[in-house]
């Protein structure tokens, strides 16, 4: 930051970088020898006068001696140094964390649509699958109906409803294709094998280190869930010790790219902080994104007194606004046939 003279508007409410600006100036009137090297006992200058005040970091002697001589005339100065560089500091992490705060509780963009009926993709996992074949995320009501050949005719066989590739009839051949889609630097294959690894499954050993090592390259590439697979890991000590702040972090990261289970737990980590106010804006963020937890919670709050009826009228509203947007006739076929593919609470 610098301090040049118009970082001051002339304004009776001054902004962040005013503040910052001011706080700077002082601190650049106050520094002996800032720009070239000068001794603030004895004047000397040269790059050997490197020997700084132990406090306050600004204020240079050219040996000990000049240090030890100037220390009782300086004492009140270094204390209003460190009062200042103090007061920076304290200034700069408040205004970093406003501007982490209007990222984080940013409304994300929505799920992508279905690429065959081209709604949205829902939030629960029994509302998609993924094939490795095409790379593509097919919705429930998409992959439960009849798929046609180019004359119109069934396709009888299992087929990929998007490229018709056959699905695979082993555990064996679906893995090369995902291994294949993993080498294409596939973001959702790379995390369904780090799933894999996690859960021992699918002939893969059980090994945490492995997935969390995947789910950092899918996250890298954009997989929201793998971020918050990382958290969940920080959280309960799986493959990496315990850290919560590191599980936050993660947590972070998913809900700003638009997973609506990591911003229900930060939601949850902010309620039990106590930290009310909070909670309910990421339960109202994971609401639009089609967390039921969430509206659940938002519900409890309200019954609590701790929101107001606006705020729970407002939740029911963006939750069926979610629904409006991934509810059809072919997905609520589907998960009649399947509760399996029940795809939303």
């Amino acid at each position: 930051m610098s301090s040049d003279s118009n970082c001051k508007d002339g304004s009776s409410t001054k902004s962040k970088d005013d503040v910052l600006c001011d706080v700077n100036d002082k601190l650049q009137n106050m520094r002996i020898g800032a720009a070239v090297s000068v001794c603030a006992n004895c004047g000397k200058e040269g790059d050997e006068v490197n020997n700084v005040c132990n406090k306050c970091k600004q204020v240079r002697y050219c040996n000990a001696v000049c240090k030890k001589v100037h220390k009782k005339k300086h004492k009140k100065e270094c204390e209003e140094l460190i009062r200042l560089a103090t007061e920076k500091h304290n200034e700069e992490l408040r205004i970093a964390a406003e501007l982490h705060d209007i990222k984080l509780f940013k409304q994300p963009p929505a799920a992508e649509d279905c690429p065959i009926c081209e709604y949205r993709i829902p939030t629960l996992h029994a509302g998609f699958r993924y094939y490795a074949c095409c790379g593509k995320v097919i919705c429930c009501g998409c992959f439960y109906a009849p798929v046609y050949d180019n004359q119109g005719n069934e396709v009888t066989e299992k087929v990929c409803p998007f490229c018709r590739t056959l699905t695979p009839t082993t555990g064996e051949e679906a893995n090369e294709r995902t291994i294949k889609r993993v080498e294409m630097n596939d973001p959702i294959a790379i995390y369904n094998i780090g799933v894999c690894y996690r859960e021992g499954t699918d002939g893969f050993p059980q090994d945490h280190v492995k997935a969390l090592e995947l789910w950092h390259r899918a996250g890298k590439l954009g997989h929201a869930g793998a971020y918050c697979k990382i958290g969940y890991a920080y959280n309960n000590g799986e493959g990496v010790e315990v850290d919560k702040k590191k599980a936050r972090h993660y947590y972070e990261l998913a809900a700003m790219k638009g997973n609506a289970m990591a911003r229900f737990n930060l939601g949850c980590d902010e309620w039990r902080a106590g930290n009310k106010d909070r909670a309910l804006k990421h339960y109202m963020i994971a609401v639009r994104g089609g967390s039921y937890p969430s509206l659940k919670c938002i519900k409890y709050i309200y019954s609590k007194g701790h929101s107001t009826k606006d705020d729970y009228t407002k939740a029911l509203r963006l939750y069926q606004e979610y629904l409006g947007e991934i509810k059809s006739d072919q997905r609520d076929k589907a998960a009649a046939e399947d509760e399996g593919s029940r795809y939303y609470s």
